[in-house]
């Protein structure tokens, strides 16, 4: 088995990387589209994608009309929530982020050559998330938690793998169980997923498990230990991003205006399963000269040199936030990890979500970087912000000034040519298309574009004609999340929140930005 790391897989030559790179640098070109929109935001709306406008298409797998897709574009779903899995379970609901993690080649060994054929007679193995609260447990080889957590209710988040072999799903089962909340996550260059609990709580269950961690899941199921990586800290986590070249984790952390940005430097730097749970520093990010930054509201070309402060306890309770603390309700808490950082003046963010590494860059997303129509900072449209890990500079390439330009963009990831995607959480701006969630690009001059609308809005007879499980009803404000590639980038997967579904879609991809 190979494993599949977006990083180092994004090798490319001559001309492709330069156009890759150019991806990453020139978002500056937006500050001049902002500076020429004068104040009226309706001039920041997206441009016309090169793909062309969006339109119904149809789910190859099912007949039902789930997206809106540019033409020539085409998808296939599977594992919808409820649908029954290998190991005999039903699919949990409430997909949320995933990756590819490993190549193979079916019943052939290891394979040394996971580039050749463009995915034909290659096994991909994707790790799927699932942001169950308290719910029926995930049946899983990895079992965390199984105790009461407050009321009668079990912990029912976690993690399943799915199988998409010679260019065709094959199968599903559960991975990780007894966790709470898996949101997002990432992959490791030696080919497992990282899980996070995103989650904030001192509580423990009646088998005296907290949660708040990250998790370490297998590309083989039956693998999975179910241990929680306590040095990587306790709090609400988001998502995760593996630099190749040093073995550092860095972390977001998604806490309205009390949020970190986190890495973690591991003692064991081999980089193979189990190897996080060796311990190492976790440690916040701190802005050279300028104690407690606020990056809550931003404007593209803010730029900031960043240092970074030792994390004492990773897994000391939440405490209350002392008095006068900015932007946040009375009673609020802050994160151990948090507080232990903010004391020693590190940075704040809005409230951090995707994170994705990319030719030695971090791209970084805040969902709701800006201010709200009452001025209340931290709730805004969102922002990107991209982290040099060379020279530790970390910029904003992208604030959203409205929600036809991207409405709290949330997971991201980026192709091997470059190409910048962005998974929207905000469901509810109407646009041309008419309402629902989208999958946004960014262009190589820094501009928005549509590439993908959630269409999911299905009646009792169209459900049980498609032999599925889920309610008759209208999904098209669900969020889009856990957008990945295959390792050639010809073909994208996403999953849609709620129902539950999961996509791969196929394309010219060529013809555009991503």
């Amino acid at each position: 088995m190979d494993s599949f790391d977006p990083s180092r897989r994004q090798v490319l030559k001559g001309s492709a990387a330069a156009m890759a790179v150019g991806a990453i640098g020139s978002l500056s070109a937006l500050y001049t589209r902002q500076a020429i929109a004068g104040g009226d935001p309706t001039r920041l709306a997206p441009i016309p994608s090169r793909y062309g406008p969006l339109a119904p298409s149809i789910d190859r797998s099912t007949g039902l009309p789930l997206l809106q897709l540019p033409r020539g574009f085409s998808y296939r779903s599977f594992g919808w929530s409820g649908d029954r899995m290998s190991d005999g379970q039903p699919c949990p609901d409430r997909h949320d982020g995933m990756a590819v993690v490993a190549v193979r080649k079916p019943g052939r060994g290891h394979d040394r050559h996971p580039g050749r054929g463009h995915g034909h007679g290659h096994e991909l193995v994707l790790v799927r998330n699932h942001e169950r609260g308290g719910a029926t447990p995930i049946n899983a080889p990895g079992m965390y938690d199984s105790g009461d957590i407050g009321g009668g209710q079990r912990a029912g988040g976690g993690t399943t793998n799915l199988i998409h072999r010679n260019g065709e799903w094959h199968s599903m089962e559960a991975s990780l169980g007894g966790t709470l909340v898996n949101c997002a996550g990432g992959p490791t260059p030696w080919g497992t997923w990282l899980t996070c609990e995103e989650i904030k709580t001192n509580d423990a269950s009646s088998t005296g498990r907290r949660h708040g961690y990250v998790f370490e899941v297998h590309a083989d199921a039956e693998r999975t230990s179910g241990r929680p990586l306590v040095g990587l800290g306790r709090f609400s986590h988001e998502a995760v991003a593996v630099d190749p070249r040093t073995g550092i984790v860095y972390l977001t952390e998604d806490d309205r205006n009390k949020s970190g940005l986190y890495r973690f430097i591991p003692n064991d730097r081999a980089g193979r399963y189990g190897s996080l749970e060796h311990g190492g520093r976790l440690q916040a990010a701190r802005v050279r000269g300028k104690r407690n930054a606020d990056l809550t509201v931003a404007k593209i070309g803010d730029e900031y040199a960043l240092e970074w402060v030792d994390i004492t306890d990773p897994d000391l309770d939440t405490i209350a936030a002392p008095a006068g603390f900015p932007d946040i309700s009375a009673g609020e808490t802050l994160s151990g990890p948090f507080a232990q950082a903010w004391s020693d003046g590190a940075l704040r963010m809005s409230r951090g979500e995707g994170i994705w590494h990319s030719y030695g860059k971090l791209f970084i997303v805040d969902t709701s970087t800006g201010v709200d129509e009452q001025g209340r900072r931290g709730r805004g449209n969102g922002s990107v912000w991209v982290l040099d890990l060379l020279t530790q500079r970390m910029r904003a390439l992208f604030v959203s000034g409205h929600q036809l330009a991207a409405h709290n963009p949330d997971n991201i990831t980026v192709s091997t040519r470059g190409g910048v995607l962005l998974c929207e959480d905000g469901g509810e701006s109407p646009d041309e298309y008419g309402p629902g969630a989208r999958l946004i690009g960014l262009t190589r001059r820094g501009e928005s574009f549509y590439f993908c609308k959630n269409n999911i809005e299905l009646t009792s007879t169209q459900i049980a004609n498609a032999g599925k499980t889920i309610a008759e009803g209208d999904y098209r404000e669900s969020e889009f999340c856990g957008a990945c590639w295959d390792p050639w980038s010809r073909k994208m997967f996403v999953n849609i929140q709620t129902p539950g579904i999961t996509f791969a879609i196929t394309g010219p991809w060529e013809r555009g930005h991503l």
